[in-house]
């Protein structure tokens, strides 16, 4: 795997963790998760934290959302044009494998059709 797949995944990790928090301290309308913590994102952020964290949560799934799509490019493209390290070599050694040798065998003559079996007769009673 290239350098550059692996750090967009760690990218993507670290977002996705940033994004969850984020999310689990703005505070509800509704109560929700907000007034588990007792209004905790409040008291720390201030009376407009709310603006700024709706901000910030915006900017992150932007973030996320771009870095899959980046991701699923270079993965989608490295492995069908053969560029990803090594999968491409061990899809086609695969292939070869399980592809059936061509025989120049002549198929065996077919042999006649055999007749019905008679019925037998029936016993006498």
């Amino acid at each position: 795997m290239s350098i550059l797949i692996v750090l967009l995944y760690a990218l993507v990790v670290v977002v996705a963790l940033l994004l969850v928090g984020l999310i689990l301290i703005q505070p509800a309308k509704s109560g929700g998760m907000g007034a588990a913590f007792g209004g905790i994102g409040e008291s720390v952020f201030g009376g407009k934290a709310g603006s700024h964290l709706t901000k910030a949560t915006v900017v992150l799934t932007t973030l996320f959302f771009l870095l899959i799509l980046i991701l699923g490019a270079l993965i989608g493209h490295g492995v069908r044009f053969g560029k990803e390290d090594g999968v491409s070599k061990e899809l086609e050694a695969v292939q070869i494998e399980a592809a059936p040798a061509e025989q120049s065998v002549p198929a065996a003559p077919v042999a006649p059709a055999a007749q019905p079996a008679q019925a037998a007769p029936a016993p006498a009673k």
